[in-house]
């Protein structure tokens, strides 16, 4: 089966793509803050939700919305494993495609990231001229991590930057904003890949500019996708050398077509007539 892709519509200026996996805790705060943070813009958006192979009422419950806010927009994932979803790399690659705005705005279901920030970003967006914005969190997260949660974050950035030169500063933070164009060229079918967003559209000639936003603790339920060593530090180790090793093996792939074109022969009068 073949996802669609939707072209952009130009009135569209901002689609925002959330996976969700069992976050029937979180879906109607989620929508609200959304809507809230993103009304007052005077901008046409969509609210793009992913429901990531949810075992729960996530669909439902984001279904029962549309009616009073018909920008909210319910995609979900099939093929997914009995009990469990595609992973957020597959997520975004399918919340991606099935948006419809010149922005692509994304952020975690939980809540921990504020929408309250997108409204920010977007003005920095113009502001600086880049085509991505990356969140960054280390500032609202100095205080409340614990130490072996700060060691490992720092760890991983001087791993990032060793293995792919990588000067993103939290390349966890899911909040950001980018051009719809990067979003469709992120091999996101690829397990993991969500991690290296940032770096890879930097790999693929964009700009991508950081700023500071705030961090919350989660609203409601339990982290769905991994944490810990086994799950996220040493699978993210093994990334890491697999994308130098795509990036390694990347060529371009920009063509122009050519057709011929006869030389048009112009008589001495005529062009001296065109040239008056």
């Amino acid at each position: 089966m073949h996802t669609q892709t939707n072209p952009p519509i130009s009135t569209i200026r901002l689609s925002v793509v959330a996976p969700a996996h069992n976050e029937e805790e979180n879906i109607e705060e989620l929508i609200k803050q959304v809507g809230d943070a993103l009304d007052d813009l005077e901008i046409d958006f969509e609210f793009v939700i992913v429901d990531d192979g949810s075992s729960d009422t996530t669909k439902a419950k984001i279904i029962a919305h549309q009616p009073d806010r018909p920008w909210v927009r319910c995609v979900s994932m099939t093929n997914t494993p009995k009990g469990s979803g595609n992973g957020q790399s597959a997520a975004f690659h399918a919340g991606f495609r099935a948006t419809q705005g010149e922005l692509i705005a994304v952020l975690d279901a939980d809540l921990q990231n504020d929408p309250a920030d997108i409204p920010e970003m977007l003005k920095f967006l113009e502001e600086t001229g880049a085509d991505f914005v990356q969140g960054d969190r280390s500032a609202a997260r100095a205080d409340g991590d614990a130490k072996i949660r700060q060691i490992g974050s720092w760890v991983g950035r001087k791993f990032r930057l060793w293995v792919l030169g990588d000067t993103i500063r939290d390349t966890g933070c899911s909040l950001r904003i980018m051009k719809r164009e990067i979003a469709l060229a992120l091999p996101l079918e690829f397990k993991g890949m969500h991690r290296f967003i940032p770096a890879t559209a930097r790999h693929l000639g964009y700009t991508v500019v950081e700023m500071p936003v705030s961090h919350r603790h989660r609203h409601a339920g339990i982290p769905k996708y991994g944490m810990g060593i086994t799950k996220r530090a040493l699978p993210g180790l093994i990334d890491l050398f697999a994308v130098r090793y795509m990036w390694n093996r990347r060529k371009p792939v920009t063509s122009i077509e050519h057709t011929h074109q006869p030389d048009a022969h112009i008589e001495p009068k005529q062009e001296e007539a065109i040239a008056k």
